[in-house]
């Protein structure tokens, strides 16, 4: 005789929906509360907000590599429509779980068209900077919003 003959009976079927709906309902009021707007947000591999806010401030290119897992994010080049002699590609590494400004590495990659080429040009220091604190300060306003 199987160990499932005995479920045929409807006392023991009774007896084990009981049991199991017990068991469902054991504890399911005492689990404590997700705090969403944590610094710390682990859903994917690096911080929600950091991640977001960088995908936001890299949307006016197209996207080569997006990995929410490990942080990284790798756009195309872009040209602006303005200055087509001109084109960039951004990197964005996201290192942390935590809401941090050193959690945040990003890169760029500039060229300029020579002659019918594209010629590797240098990058102001101070565009990298900029797209930084663009990046942080919008996590920080996801962040403030998660918490109401």
């Amino acid at each position: 005789m199987s160990a499932f003959a005995n479920l045929r009976r409807p006392a023991t079927l009774a007896l084990v929906i009981a049991a199991t709906a017990g068991l469902a309902a054991c504890g399911g009021r005492d689990r404590p509360k997700a705090d969403l707007a944590a610094s710390q947000v682990t859903t994917i591999g690096v911080n929600s907000y950091l991640w977001r806010a960088a995908l936001e401030a890299v949307s006016f290119a197209p996207l080569l590599q997006a990995d929410s897992n490990g942080g990284v994010i790798v756009t195309d080049w872009y040209a602006n429509p303005s200055n087509p002699g001109e084109r960039v590609k951004v990197t964005v590494t996201i290192l942390d779980q935590d809401l941090r400004a050193d959690a945040l590495r990003v890169a760029a990659s500039r060229q300029v068209s020579q002659g019918g080429a594209w010629v590797d040009a240098p990058v102001q220091a101070a565009t990298v900077q900029k797209l930084e604190d663009i990046i942080l300060t919008k996590a920080r306003e996801l962040r403030r919003q998660a918490v109401g």
